[in-house]
């Protein structure tokens, strides 16, 4: 059984599909029924911030946020040890003009966190969602299905 997780999510939806559709280009409406949700914390989350001059004094560089995904596993596992307090990382997305996404790993569970509801929980294929998905697909490039 895997004892650790993470969880990756985006202060903004635009940052959310421009990640979880990099590969392809497309976002999938339909394919493996994808879900928009929105919720806000009930605490802080204690998140190690890499956004600012931190890489650096660490020894990274801004690759971090955009270069081998391996490598950045590697600097994960290591941050996960280093910091036994943090409960994920803030992280330059790569796929959004280095907009904040939150990688949260399993530590942010041991707390209550997050409401029993959340603010939005829609299915991309939900048709009020149509019009900012085209926006949101044209602004990133992206092919919309």
């Amino acid at each position: 059984m895997q004892s650790r997780g993470i969880y990756y999510a985006a202060r903004d939806a635009k940052t959310c599909l421009a990640e979880a559709y990099q590969a392809t280009r497309r976002i999938d409406r339909v394919f493996q029924s994808p879900r928009l949700v929105v919720f806000e914390t009930l605490a802080s989350l204690k998140l190690l911030d890499l956004t600012g001059d931190f890489a650096t004094r660490m020894g990274a560089s801004m690759a971090i946020h955009s270069g081998s995904r391996r490598r950045a596993r590697g600097w994960a596992r290591d941050l996960y040890e280093a910091y036994p307090e943090i409960q994920g990382i803030l992280y330059a997305a790569s796929m959004h003009g280095g907009q904040h996404a939150i990688a949260l790993n399993e530590r942010a569970l041991r707390e209550p966190f997050f409401p029993a509801h959340p603010l939005f929980h829609r299915s991309l294929s939900d048709d009020i969602l149509l019009d900012p998905l085209k926006h949101a697909a044209s602004a990133l490039g992206y092919a919309l299905r």
